[in-house]
């Protein structure tokens, strides 16, 4: 009887070495697993979109380097952008790199005060 309480009395130990080996175990695993991916010649250059001309969207307003604003072919001036764009859901603007960071701020403010929903401004992720 007094054997039976002594083993009852004394606390379960969690099994944390055991989830440290199954976890460990894992992490090797997917370690072989990702580097059994066979790699390209080193011959072989990649294409990149610098070499590409693309156009912007056709539902995007524009940005140009000297703050002008263009969308669908039509050169706007920022009131009549305002006027186009107003109560819309959705904007796109695509800013050159160059565009005056001023009046791109005041077009962005501008054309939520005019009621667009949701303004999209539109950037290139860079590859560093």
């Amino acid at each position: 009887m007094r054997r039976a309480l002594s083993q009852s009395d004394r606390p379960r130990s969690e099994p944390t070495i055991a989830l440290i080996n199954i976890v460990f175990l894992m992490l090797i695993f997917f370690l072989i697993a990702g580097s059994l991916a066979p790699r390209t010649d080193g011959d072989v250059a990649l294409v990149t979109l610098s070499e590409i001309t693309t156009e912007p969207p056709s539902d995007a307003m524009v940005m140009l380097a000297d703050g002008s604003l263009r969308h669908a072919g039509d050169t706007l001036t920022p009131e009549a952008a305002l006027v186009r764009f107003g109560d819309t859901a959705r904007v796109r603007l695509l800013p050159d790199r160059d565009a005056p960071a001023g009046e791109l701020v005041a077009m962005a403010q501008g054309l939520r005060a005019a009621g667009v929903a949701e303004l999209v401004i539109v950037t290139e992720r860079g590859l560093e």
